[in-house]
């Protein structure tokens, strides 16, 4: 028996990506890509550490390899690039990108002041490419969920809300003495103010009061290491935020988000991997997460994913969810959460330098391509 002729769809090629760094969060990005994103190639690495990258390749099967970021600006089969470089490259890299015409996914922070940061996203926007920022937690099924029932009014208007990070540890921290100053607002907090910023969205953070100490590793205080932290966070809304942070909870890592209101509170996250728990003579117990890529898996790689589906709208217009040319919206979070985020953490530190309250900068106005229209991710923004 023949088989019956059908009509068969011819497959959009896949999205062509770079990565440039090849440490822990890049490796765990490359894998995504190679592994969990049918749609996507992870085509090329670099990193001057080039021994870490020609492994990652190999073990990936990644052919392009370099020490250099530039021969993935100068690739033309690249449609664009992640960038897991360390923090002080981020905006640099993105203002290459951008004016090589490369869409461009970049870890968190986009930049250590907001003057290079609004560089960065002035090349973007004048390059009429896509940016989008790793706020992962934007894309975590339990933090959708809450999102989605503020946004449908479940809890009435904000006026009270809390976020935490606590990262897993031993009582001690190894990598103290190597992690650059101000870690905690910058590279850890930031994830918390843009999910504060995010939940209470419609409204600003105008002011901030930070208390940070050294409480894990106080020895390494004097040489700028804070590892504890607190911060109020007032909204233009009048609604009243805290953050917190801590680099050493023993239990594993814990991550929560809080949002009440006049009609009620939305919780999200958990400190245990699943809903299963151990009644014994010990008393009761569960497994908690070790890891950022255990916890957020999932979110870590839909974000990708969400990157690459906008690229692919955009080079495919009537194959992808974006429809007519032209009707393709921006990813969130963009550059604007990515600023405002950047904008508090900032306040941050002026905070704990001054022992005072510190104004947030307000948003600037980042120019975008004309076609550009609000975002199809389902998180918003």
């Amino acid at each position: 028996m023949a088989y019956l002729q059908g009509h068969t769809a011819t497959p959009a090629p896949a999205v062509r990506l770079g990565l440039i760094g090849a440490g822990w969060i890049g490796a765990f990005h490359a894998e995504s890509v190679a592994l969990r994103l049918p749609g996507a190639v992870l085509a090329a690495i670099a990193d001057p550490a080039i021994d870490a990258a020609s492994t990652l390749a190999a073990r990936l099967g990644v052919a392009k390899v370099s020490a250099d970021p530039a021969d993935l600006f100068a690739d033309p089969d690249l449609d664009g690039v992640i960038i897991a470089s360390p923090v002080r490259f981020h905006s640099s890299l993105i203002s290459q990108a951008a004016k090589a015409g490369k869409h461009v996914f970049c870890e968190k922070p986009a930049g250590l002041s907001l003057e290079e940061l609004d560089a960065a996203l002035a090349d973007v926007a004048a390059a009429g490419v896509q940016f989008q920022v790793g706020f992962n937690r934007r894309y975590a099924e339990d933090f959708l969920a809450a999102k989605a029932d503020i946004d449908a009014g479940v809890v009435g208007t904000p006026q009270l809300l809390r976020s935490l990070t606590r990262d897993p540890g031993t009582g001690s921290i190894p990598g103290a003495a190597k992690t650059p100053p101000w870690t905690v607002f910058l590279e850890t907090l930031i994830h918390d103010f843009d999910t504060l910023n995010w939940f209470n969205s419609g409204a600003e953070p105008v002011e901030v009061y930070a208390v940070a100490d050294a409480l894990v590793e106080p020895g390494f205080k004097d040489q700028g290491f804070l590892d504890t932290a607190v911060v109020t966070v007032k909204y233009s809304n009048g609604a009243v935020a805290v953050a917190e942070a801590n680099f050493s909870a023993l239990y594993g890592y814990d991550i929560r988000g809080e949002v009440f209101g006049s009609k009620g509170m939305v919780q999200a996250g958990r400190s245990t991997e699943t809903a299963a728990r151990r009644y014994t003579s010990d008393g009761l117990s569960a497994n908690t997460p070790r890891l950022n890529v255990e916890l957020f898996k999932q979110a870590y790689t839909d974000e990708l994913a969400d990157f690459a589906a906008t690229i692919a709208g955009l080079r495919n217009p009537a194959d992808g969810a974006a429809g007519a040319a032209g009707a393709w919206a921006s990813v969130t979070p963009g550059g604007a959460d990515a600023r405002r985020a950047l904008a508090v953490a900032l306040a941050c530190i002026e905070s704990v330098t001054t022992g005072q309250p510190a104004a947030v900068a307000q948003p600037a106005a980042v120019a975008r391509p004309a076609a550009v229209e609000p975002s199809h991710n389902a998180a918003g923004a």
